[in-house]
């Protein structure tokens, strides 16, 4: 009896140079299955770079990649067949309506007539399969190529910036679907961005690429849990707090108009904030606030990226 794999995508140092640019570097990737996987990086970060490795539209100067448990490399076809994407270039026939366009693509990879009906419900655009896809919004045309990915129930879905021009509505409405995407579709959804709030509310794990290395990976709630505490200050002399709090053993640095001030691990933070604030007064800094900040995705990806940027 077989079983699915346990990672989706799995890479082993994957590596990809231009000339002497560095894009991907050595890269180590587990997408777990059946989970949503945000891969957050700034634009230029590498993160188009590795969805083309994974698809087989570039081949790595160095490592490997798996998808679906099929190595990339070795049989670029198998593993085709078992991915789904959905990237920027959607092409589709304007004068076609939704349906047409979908039955072309079915046309191609040989499935049966029912795969049409069958994605076109999953996403939710069965009433307007008949409409010309040039009268169809952004979001709907988003959904198509959504539809279009899933032809042939692969068991793996990459999605790069697939909020990318839509409206509030728009970016809300797709934000629902693709919680849901891992349970609809029986898939497992990689999902390329750089917004880090829709990623916080829509994906279960969170890889972050950094000038083409993966500077951290994991589920997001224990990432977050795992987070450095650290407070918030408000103050008119913005320098002498951070020299102030320096002096006393915690890392400080200024954010735009606020200082914000990095707790040691083991530092309890009710008392840590008092003990700041203390000594912020004794040297006569005055204070307007203070509080701790959330533990939010911006926070770790600050953590994460910043050491990283400031040595490359």
């Amino acid at each position: 009896m077989s079983h699915a794999p346990a990672l989706a995508i799995e890479t082993h140092g994957l590596t990809r140079r231009f000339g002497a640019r560095t894009a991907v570097d050595a890269v180590n990737l587990r997408v777990p299955a059946r989970s949503v996987y945000g891969f957050l990086g700034r634009n230029g970060a590498g993160k188009t770079t590795t969805i083309k490795l994974l698809l087989g539209l570039l081949q790595p100067d160095a490592g490997s990649a798996r998808v679906a448990g099929i190595d990339v490399a070795a049989d670029r076809l198998a593993a085709a067949r078992k991915v789904g994407a959905l990237l920027e270039a959607q092409g589709f026939y304007g004068h076609l309506s939704g349906r047409e366009n979908l039955d072309l693509s079915r046309r191609l990879l040989g499935l049966p007539r029912t795969e049409v009906g069958r994605v076109l419900e999953v996403v939710e655009m069965a009433p307007h399969a008949a409409r010309r896809v040039a009268d169809y919004s952004l979001g709907m045309r988003q959904r198509l190529g959504l539809a279009r990915a899933m032809l042939g129930a692969p068991p793996v879905l990459v999605l790069d910036e697939p909020t990318n021009g839509l409206d509030p509505e728009g970016i809300a409405d797709m934000r629902r679907f693709l919680r849901a995407l891992p349970e609809r579709a029986n898939a497992s959804v990689l999902l390329s961005s750089h917004l880090l709030g829709e990623i916080e509310q829509t994906a279960t794990h969170v890889g972050i690429l950094s000038h083409g290395r993966l500077v951290l990976e994991g589920a997001l709630a224990e990432l977050k849990a795992g987070l450095a505490a650290e407070v918030e200050i408000g103050t008119d002399a913005p320098e002498q707090a951070v020299a102030v709090a320096r002096s006393h053993g915690f890392a400080a640095e200024r954010d735009d108009q606020m200082v914000v001030v990095r707790l040691t691990e083991g530092d309890e933070p009710r008392s840590a904030a008092a003990a700041l604030n203390r000594a912020l007064c004794v040297a006569g800094v005055r204070v307007h606030a203070l509080a701790p900040r959330q533990r939010s995705l911006e926070l770790l990806y600050r953590q994460a990226a910043q050491p990283v940027a400031a040595a490359a």
